[in-house]
């Protein structure tokens, strides 16, 4: 009887019965191991791109940032520089400790001003430099106080820092201006409203006050930022309590109408160094981070930077803008 020989594939089907419905495994394959990337020194197109987008994003984040100060966040400043002078100058009027002149420390309250007609009420500081103004309206240092008997007046901003005064223009003769000062309550009456070149307000009879407020003005698109000449209103009051002797004689240049005050370049000069240094810090971490990391850093020391350097910028800018 003859003997049929089994073929080894079919041996192997015999003895590994396959699974119906079971796909054939595949064995995995090997891919080849990519060759290993060294990670060389920048190229000088790949630096040339960091130095002029790093300088560009930080010269858009400081001047935006300047911007958004001096239109919106100097007002929010200026409004709570307002509350804090007002509770100071109610408890010194309340403990009669609230100065009546004629030397008075600078940025010190001394007088509270209410015009009915323009909802305006503001504290009065010592002071009419740059400086001074960012707090609030500031009493020229070589006149009274408000309510006094003679010649004050008192300087606010018109467009930045929370623009006091930009309404001025809109007061008429015979609005009402009351003052408060450490000596009482005074009601002014509104004579004129005049520009440079104006004739200027007859000399006052013995014992009446007069208190003139400034502000800055200007035309065209630009007014609000670059005003070009000042503003005056002139109100009179019939009664007034008595001035101390002893007032300077002038006042420095910074503290006139539309004056700058320069003393500050050196501090102004630093702030730009600063920023010219994290500018560089921020090229050279570019080179090592991710740009993600470098700028959650950077950004908040180019913000705070940028806040000092826009008060500086202030302090140069006209007294009166």
């Amino acid at each position: 009887m003859t003997t049929l020989e089994e073929s080894p594939v079919a041996a192997s089907e015999q003895t590994v019965p396959r699974e119906s419905g079971a796909r054939p495994r595949r064995r995995p394959q090997r891919r080849a191991p990519r060759p290993s990337r060294q990670d060389g020194p920048p190229s000088r197109a790949e630096t040339a791109s960091t130095v002029v987008s790093t300088s560009a994003t930080m010269a858009a984040l400081v001047t935006l940032w300047m911007a958004l100060q001096l239109l919106v966040l100097g007002g929010v400043a200026q409004e709570r520089s307002q509350s804090l002078l007002y509770d100071e100058f109610r408890a010194e009027v309340a403990a009669a400790t609230a100065s009546v002149g004629p030397v008075t420390e600078p940025g010190a309250p001394v007088a509270l001003i209410q015009v009915p007609r323009l909802g305006l009420q503001q504290v009065v500081v010592e002071g009419t430099a740059s400086g001074d103004l960012l707090a609030g309206p500031g009493h020229l240092r070589n006149t009274v106080l408000p309510g006094q008997a003679g010649a004050s007046v008192v300087f606010g901003r018109a467009a930045t820092y929370g623009s006091p005064f930009r309404d001025l223009d809109r007061l008429e003769p015979g609005d009402r201006i009351e003052v408060t000062v450490a000596q009482g309550r005074v009601a002014f009456t509104v004579r004129a409203v005049r520009r440079s070149g104006d004739p200027l307000p007859q000399p006052l009879a013995a014992g009446r006050a007069r208190l003139t407020l400034v502000t800055a003005e200007g035309h065209g698109r630009l007014r609000a930022i670059a005003p070009g000449e000042a503003l005056y209103v002139d109100a009179e009051a019939d009664s007034a309590f008595p001035a101390p002797s002893g007032l300077p004689p002038t006042v420095p240049e910074p503290e006139k109408p539309m004056g700058t005050d320069t003393g500050v370049l050196p501090l102004l000069a630093l702030d730009l160094a600063l920023l010219l240094a994290l500018t560089l810090g921020v090229i050279a971490a570019r080179q090592r981070w991710s740009l993600v990391h470098v700028w959650v850093v950077a950004t908040p020391l180019a913000i705070a930077l940028a806040w000092v350097t826009t008060d500086g910028v202030m302090r140069l800018l006209p007294n009166l803008t």
